[in-house]
């Protein structure tokens, strides 16, 4: 178990008691690297367009053999840096379409109008992706401020483009929109905003002003890893903000994380049991303590190899208040 090291929190893997178990494995989900258009100020992977590492040809080889072998696998949720920039994206696709998977890109919409990529709206529409895009709020001060200047207005002209194909009608091009809050510069802290009035208030805001539609609003609280972690203690409130999750711990959340069902691969296909853990090099491990790999689960056979989820004291970000995840809110 790991832990922050702190007398003033209160260790996540005592607040649970028991350990997290794994369920069956249902989802993949593969970061295919750190390269992205955006170096938003909220990315936990750290992502920015002078990062250079992905996947390589070996590992998406792996992959697209994990993911023909095992039947059970009902989703392959492809993300980064922009997953779409990064080598593997357009075979990975292919090949859990064709295994009749359900796939999700995690995008963030600006990538449509880098050069090379103006095709993906298309793309995304031909292979019936679903899209799970990041738009942290409905107004543009807001988005730009962590997202970069220009970035608001791109976003609403990729989501005009992607209801021109059908996104946000047909029933089988599905567009998710993700809010992400601001990232606390004190220590007033609150709690994401309850997802179902506020994806309302999204609808209503982006029909009105730009005629747009979308499917879900998920709302993900900042986890302090990656950039977040890094704002929060130049602000001197990293730990306050960590009691301020735990402070709100509800172990009604535990059967709903995102942990449970799901591994988490890296480009170099090293396996974690979720992406959060995988940013702070926290590897699954089987019970002999020896850390897993896409190789190793395709030697042995089996998906459900992990007994014990790794856990440590920013899960107090998946299990405050409605709980979080890459789906949303959990309750």
């Amino acid at each position: 178990m790991i832990s922050l090291n702190s007398n003033q929190i209160n260790p996540f893997f005592k607040k649970v008691k028991n350990p997290l178990n794994k369920q069956k494995i249902t989802v993949l989900q593969i970061n295919l690297g750190k390269r992205c258009n955006l170096a938003c100020t909220h990315c936990h992977v750290e992502a920015s367009p002078k990062r250079t590492e992905e996947l390589s040809p070996e590992i998406c080889q792996q992959l697209i053999q994990l993911i023909n072998r095992f039947p059970q696998l009902e989703t392959v949720d492809l993300t980064g840096g922009a997953p779409e920039m990064n080598y593997g994206f357009k075979p990975l696709v292919e090949a859990a379409r064709k295994a009749k998977k359900e796939v999700i890109v995690r995008s963030n919409l600006t990538i449509f109008f880098e050069e090379g990529f103006e095709d993906l709206p298309e793309y995304f529409a031909k292979n019936e992706l679903r899209v799970v895009a990041s738009l942290p709020c409905y107004l543009e001060d807001n988005v730009d401020k962590q997202r970069g200047k220009g970035v608001y207005n791109a976003s609403i002209r990729a989501i005009q483009k992607l209801n021109q194909l059908g996104y946000g009608n047909d029933p089988n091009l599905v567009l998710d929109l993700v809010y992400n809050p601001p990232i606390p510069n004190n220590n007033k802290f609150s709690l994401t905003p309850e997802q179902i009035n506020l994806e309302k208030d999204y609808k209503t805001f982006l029909k009105d002003n730009f005629d747009v539609c979308f499917n879900k609003l998920f709302t993900i609280t900042n986890l302090p890893i990656g950039r977040t972690k890094q704002y929060l203690q130049n602000k001197k409130i990293y730990e306050p903000y960590v009691q301020f999750l735990e402070s709100n711990y509800n172990e009604q959340t535990l059967d709903y994380v995102m942990c449970r069902n799901q591994l988490s691969i890296d480009y170099l296909g090293n396996i974690y049991d979720c992406d959060f853990n995988q940013m702070e090099n926290i590897p699954a491990t089987l019970p002999n303590g020896e850390p897993l790999t896409v190789e190793t689960l395709l030697k042995i056979g089996n998906l459900d190899v992990i007994n014990d989820i790794k856990t440590a004291d920013y899960c107090y970000g998946c299990t405050a208040g409605s709980g979080s995840s890459c789906g949303g809110s959990l309750i």
